[in-house]
């Protein structure tokens, strides 16, 4: 396994250090993976207490290993992030003053082979965040009906040839159903032209990346899970979101903003009571790596990160 580097991590301390400095205070890593952003902030703000989540059983586990040094400054709770006010109250809490999210998949679930989600090496054809539950990506390719296939690599993918790939697909799977990513990975150097092979990326890259958000449902999650975080933040209290491709940073773009506005009618010359931003945005647009970064960990190239604070009460 490669060595995990977090991404973005000073900027993610220098954050936080207005919440947490010098003073008590809760933190939700809302996808703890390694631990390797929950650490340094553990280090950074002594007083802190972390509720580590992860859907992964795995990450958990490691991370466990990781912060065991903290104590029981820490609690793991396994669930999907969207679960959680459910589990903030499982360990007793109701809100916090700061939420963390490292969205996409972890540098573990890539690096495992047996997990699926790489396409650089034959695996089988998993990709389950949770492998204790769920459907798997053979089965999405197995059994979905071709205007499925197509709209999920369109959407999710935003492949520019999913007609082409869903044709390809059906075909080969009345042979013989997909178990494998190296059977898949051929078939999608076949069906994405030759021209676009060498200018667009891996031809695998954007259909790899449209299963793993089927099986995982992520852009539902993160429809859901964004309002549940936001609800659960205290008032001075900050939230960072890392996102690594552009739907999902749509979505976080379009929660923060719309509590970013006021609901005051223009013309009138005060703030209506109650009708204020809730949120004031700490990012102007989605903040990138730097070359040096990227340089040092490639995974970081496709980073978008944003940050509010919130500085009213819930509507």
């Amino acid at each position: 396994m490669t060595e995990h580097v977090p991404v973005l991590l000073d900027r993610i301390v220098e954050l936080f250090t207005p919440v947490f400095a010098d003073r008590d205070g809760v933190l939700v890593d809302a996808t703890v993976g390694l631990g390797g952003h929950s650490d340094a902030l553990l280090e950074a703000f002594p007083r802190l207490r972390l509720v580590a989540l992860d859907r992964d059983p795995a990450a958990l586990e490691k991370s466990r290993e990781r912060l065991a040094r903290h104590g029981d400054r820490v609690d793991f709770v396994h669930t999907v992030y969207d679960g959680l006010p459910e589990a903030l109250r499982s360990v007793g809490l109701s809100h916090a003053d700061g939420i963390l999210f490292d969205l996409g998949v972890s540098s573990m679930q890539l690096d495992r082979t047996e997990r699926g989600f790489a396409y650089a090496k034959d695996s089988p054809l998993d990709m389950r965040m949770d492998p204790t539950t769920g459907f798997t990506a053979a089965d999405v390719l197995n059994t979905y009906a071709p205007g499925e296939l197509v709209r999920i690599l369109r959407d999710y993918g935003e492949e520019r040839f999913a007609q082409r790939i869903v044709k390809s697909v059906v075909k080969a799977r009345e042979q013989e159903p997909f178990t494998t990513s190296g059977r898949l990975v051929e078939l999608l150097y076949d069906a994405v032209p030759a021209a676009t092979r060498r200018t667009g990326g891996h031809p695998a890259k954007r259909t790899f990346q449209a299963l793993r958000i089927e099986v995982n449902g992520e852009l539902e999650v993160l429809r859901r899970a964004m309002p549940a975080a936001l609800g659960a933040l205290k008032v001075g209290g900050r939230i960072v979101v890392e996102s690594y491709q552009s739907l999902e940073d749509r979505l976080v773009k379009q929660a923060l903003a719309e509590l970013a506005k006021s609901r005051t009618p223009e013309g009138l010359p005060v703030e209506l009571p109650g009708h204020g931003p809730e949120l004031k945005l700490l990012t102007r647009g989605a903040e990138k790596a730097g070359e040096e970064e990227i340089e040092r960990n490639p995974r970081a190239a496709s980073v978008r990160l944003r940050a509010a604070e919130r500085i009213g009460e819930p509507r």
